[in-house]
């Protein structure tokens, strides 16, 4: 079962291994950005209401999405001193636990703050299990969507509630991962071109690949629209087979969620 966690929402996605089977899927939008506190009381209620999570003892991989997190060249990376690449760019409290995922393929590391509380949750239900950042999974697949891109950009960008991650990929090799807030087109659109001026990048020249919660005719896309002359949408082929007679997600949309069932 993969688990992505964020202040925004939560997603639930249980696969049946044999089959390749979707067996359950539960994705939660909250009405505003929460507190990890708050996050963690709608995990409870949950659990108390989906049968499946209380009956079933799979094997846990939990996704942290937020902005608190920073890639590491490998080569600078001293995990003795974590904090030291987040102290800059995020508030740090002394309870909080700095991890790290190793991004190898990118030869990176991604240094982030998971949710302390709502892992003790997940370990007190599951045992041990696996945590990851979303920005991670992110990195590690599109390096190798671009590993052979010896020419040209790739601009990633997935959007969420209240904002968006964005990768950038020049000559098949990463060259910047942030993620930015925002509550209106005109905040999409300024980051966006904003990133592209700080990496000397012509719109009309890179190609933007779109996934998250982002659908066309949107007022993000058409804004984007207007600026970037290359879009479409992450394509995707899990091959996975879903139980429930409702129409399936698309894969875009819980791209990290799918993409570590796999």
């Amino acid at each position: 079962m993969s688990i992505q966690v964020s202040l925004n929402g939560l997603s639930f996605c249980g696969l049946s291994v044999p089959e390749r089977r979707i067996i359950f899927f539960k994705d939660l939008l909250f009405t505003r950005k929460l507190s990890p506190a708050q996050v963690l009381q709608e995990i409870e209620k949950l659990y108390e209401q989906e049968p499946f999570l209380r009956q079933e003892d799979p094997e846990v991989v939990v996704l942290f999405s937020n902005e608190l997190y920073n890639l590491v060249p490998q080569a600078f990376f001293n995990e003795e001193h974590a904090s030291e690449y987040l102290k800059y760019n995020t508030k740090i409290l002394e309870t909080d636990y700095v991890a790290h995922d190793e991004v190898t393929v990118a030869k990176m590391v991604n240094v982030y703050i998971p949710f302390t509380n709502i892992n003790n949750f997940f370990f007190e239900k599951h045992g041990e299990f696996e945590y990851r950042h979303c920005v991670s999974v992110l990195a590690a697949e599109f390096q190798i969507q671009n590993k052979y891109q010896t020419a040209g950009t790739r601009v990633y960008l997935n959007c969420f509630p209240g904002g968006y991650d964005l990768l950038v990929f020049q000559q098949g090799k990463l060259q910047l991962a942030n993620t930015f807030k925002c509550a209106t087109k005109e905040d999409f659109i300024y980051y966006l071109l904003f990133t592209a001026e700080q990496l000397d990048l012509d719109p009309s020249r890179f190609e933007l690949i779109l996934l998250g919660r982002i659908k066309e005719r949107s007022d993000y896309y058409e804004i984007a629209y207007n600026y970037v002359k290359e879009i479409k949408f992450l394509d995707t082929s899990f091959g996975f087979i879903f139980a429930s007679k409702e129409e399936p997600p698309k894969g875009y949309m819980h791209y990290p969620l799918f993409k570590v069932l796999e």
